[in-house]
């Protein structure tokens, strides 16, 4: 049974079938290889869950130790477990996504192509004896990310996905931040999954694996196009029923695309949960397998487990600094209703700042006239500044860059939960500017409330947003007032010392700043604190560059905030 007392599939002592390397015939001829785990149950039939990816079928994921799931030889990173589903009723699919692992052909991950032989490979185990022609889709990060792919092109097979922390758009999620590139994670991560399959083991029977010119073409589309377009989820052809998870901590890649498919996919059967903690410890919690469970049970064994008539909005409130889980609160919609949209003015009513100094004010009124604070945009480093060097761009600054403001104290507990905007007047010396902007929760004392990141790290920070000045532009047909969309279709130069309006989009959170604390607004020509590995290239434009913040009279500048009030009950 379910907490809530519903029922659900129950695990039967069974053997488990493995069947390694299934070759899967493609449209195209190509054969792709794949682990199957099912259950050894006669004549019974039973649905399949499916992923596809470039991480590797054989690579063997040794969890760590306070993983609620025990390690054993069937463990593959950000996957489902066999040894738990199979028992209870269903298949597991690894296929090896082309030209990675032990599949040939020229890989291209995240791909239009991978969508494409997803959908075979759906296909294909559909028509099994042993499959009951039901097919769902389950996996973290990259294996969330591939089920947009598929879902765009409606495989008739495929009944529901469970995208569990998965970027949507590849252009704003993953590869442009408001249009700066995001080169620390994707470059870090291109590099290593080539080493995995070339100086690693796939090596002996792969040697040709994981060839792709995915960096450069990264860098190559440099705005959104019809490029991005294909890797990227469609949401007005995604119509398969979605439970889309989330993770507050996944402010720099995923969160983004969860939230943003519960606003706009057209399914006409859709869910949102966002939880905190790491990357994989929610995933294979008995909570996370329960949610999954009473999806794909209802979905597709047709089981009425009660989770269609909770709430569509299961969230974590954060209230800080803990290392554990917070609780959960089922909400009625995206963003809430209750919402009261706040703005808090930038007002700069300080001096320039030290290095552990503030600039100004975060306050309910602006100020009557306009002020102006400048700050470098070079971001000097040991290697100077615009230096040729690799090292230029990824090592840190020798001090403080930009301008914060801050709030008073907090006169009560207050909760601010849903999606933010920043709206600010800038203008610069250079062609164009970077605008990092970082949110933090501080206590009275001045320290940062840290929470558990992805990986993790502790991260002081509780959310970020980005914009490229130049990529200012919005499409106002998808912008919101609290969720501006930018084109990225063109760039709108900047005029020197010329203030222009930028709305900057910062990624959804959920946090109760406590009585007495403080919410901190930096905006910072580069990577602020609470970045890495989400940190993102520094163009030469910045070289020797100043750069101005505009407040008050006609350039009055805001943070809009989603300020919650206690629900009546």
């Amino acid at each position: 049974m379910s907490s809530q007392g519903a029922p659900v599939s129950q695990p039967r002592d069974h053997r488990m079938i493995v069947e390694k390397d299934v070759r899967i015939p493609m449209r195209d001829g190509t054969l792709l290889s794949a682990d199957l785990f099912r259950p050894d149950a006669g004549e019974e039939r039973f649905p399949a869950i499916m992923n596809i990816s470039v991480y590797q079928k054989d690579k063997l994921w040794v969890p760590p130790p306070d993983l609620e799931e025990e390690a054993n030889p069937y463990m593959n990173w950000e996957t489902a477990n066999p040894l738990w589903w199979v028992p209870r009723g269903y298949a597991c699919v690894r296929v090896d996504s082309r030209g990675t692992g032990k599949s040939p052909g020229r890989s291209e991950p995240s791909s239009y192509q991978e969508g494409v032989d997803f959908y075979d490979a759906i296909e294909w185990t559909a028509k099994r004896p042993w499959c009951s022609g039901s097919i769902g889709l389950l996996g973290i990060s990259y294996h969330a990310s591939s089920q947009w792919r598929a879902a765009n092109l409606q495989p008739p097979s495929l009944k529901a996905i469970i995208p569990w922390e998965g970027r949507a758009d590849q252009y704003r999620d993953q590869a442009y931040h408001g249009g700066i590139f995001a080169l620390g994670f994707i470059g870090n991560w291109w590099l290593t999954h080539t080493a995995h399959h070339l100086l690693g083991r796939p090596r002996s029977y792969n040697p040709d694996a994981f060839q792709n010119d995915m960096l450069w073409n990264y860098m190559r589309n440099d705005l959104d196009s019809e490029y991005w377009r294909m890797h990227s989820a469609r949401w007005d052809r995604i119509t398969v029923p979605v439970y889309s998870v989330g993770n507050w901590g996944g402010f720099s890649m995923h969160l983004r695309g969860n939230t943003e498919a519960f606003l706009n996919a057209a399914s006409r059967h859709k869910k949102l949960r966002i939880h905190t903690g790491t990357h994989f410890h929610p995933f294979h919690s008995e909570e996370g397998r329960m949610d999954q469970l009473r999806w794909f049970d209802y979905w597709l064994k047709g089981i009425d487990t009660g989770i269609m008539d909770e709430p569509p909005v299961k969230l974590e409130i954060r209230t800080g600094g803990s290392p554990e889980r917070y609780p959960f609160r089922f909400e009625h919609e995206w963003p809430l209703a209750r919402t009261r949209w706040t703005k808090l003015h930038l007002r700069t009513d300080r001096r320039p700042a030290d290095v552990l100094g503030l600039e100004g004010e975060l306050a309910e009124t602006p100020d009557c006239a306009e002020t102006r604070l400048s700050y470098s945009a070079s971001g000097t480093t040991a290697a100077g500044v615009a230096s040729g060097s690799s090292l230029a761009t990824t090592h840190g600054n020798t001090g403080r860059t930009g301008v914060s403001f801050v709030t008073a104290p907090m006169a009560e507990d207050t909760e601010v939960t849903g999606p933010l905007m920043l709206k600010v007047w800038v203008s610069s010396t250079s062609e164009d500017m970077d605008i990092f902007v970082t949110i933090r929760n501080i206590t009275p004392d001045g320290a940062d409330v840290c929470e558990v990141g992805q990986h993790g790290q502790p991260v002081p920070c509780v959310t970020k947003g980005w914009l490229r000045a130049s990529h200012r532009k919005l499409d106002p047909a998808r912008s919101l007032p609290y969720r501006p969309y930018h084109a990225h279709d063109e760039r709108w130069w900047l005029n020197p010392d010329e203030p222009v309006a930028c709305d900057v989009e910062i990624w959804p959170t959920s946090m109760v700043f406590r009585k007495g604390h403080r919410l901190r607004l930096d905006i910072q020509p580069r990577d602020g604190v609470g970045s890495a590995p989400y940190t993102h290239y520094h163009a030469d434009y910045n070289a020797g560059a100043q750069n101005s913040i505009h407040t008050g009279g006609d350039r009055a500048s805001y943070l809009l905030l989603p300020v919650i009030p206690p629900r009546a009950w």
